[in-house]
């Protein structure tokens, strides 16, 4: 199972998101080639009602702790409630890399 793969089951099985999105970027970082080591996630789940962005991220740093203690660089998160995503519509777009080569 890929690092992607993995990351959509655990938030699948723990969250029951409405909408979820888990998108390697690590081709737009300098790293080797299938390094699976950058990745955005967008996920929408009535979970997140009513806790503050701080709680929700560290909802999902408790998900994911052991991905986190390995070669995972970067997560980019944007959670949202329900109500929350239907006002907003999307999320933002991930900004160039600046580190290395590129």
């Amino acid at each position: 199972m890929s690092r992607r793969e993995l990351i959509e089951h655990t938030l699948t099985q723990s969250l029951t998101p409405e909408y979820l999105l888990v998108e390697d970027e690590s081709h737009q970082h300098n790293v080797p080639q299938g390094a699976e080591s950058h990745f955005k996630v967008i996920c929408v789940s009535s979970v997140f009602e009513g806790l503050s962005r701080v709680k929700r991220h560290q909802s999902i740093y408790q998900l994911l702790g052991e991905e986190l203690q390995g070669s995972l660089h970067a997560l980019a998160l944007h959670l949202y409630s329900p109500q929350e995503w239907e006002t907003k519509g999307s999320a933002p777009a991930s900004p160039a890399c600046l580190g290395g080569s590129r």
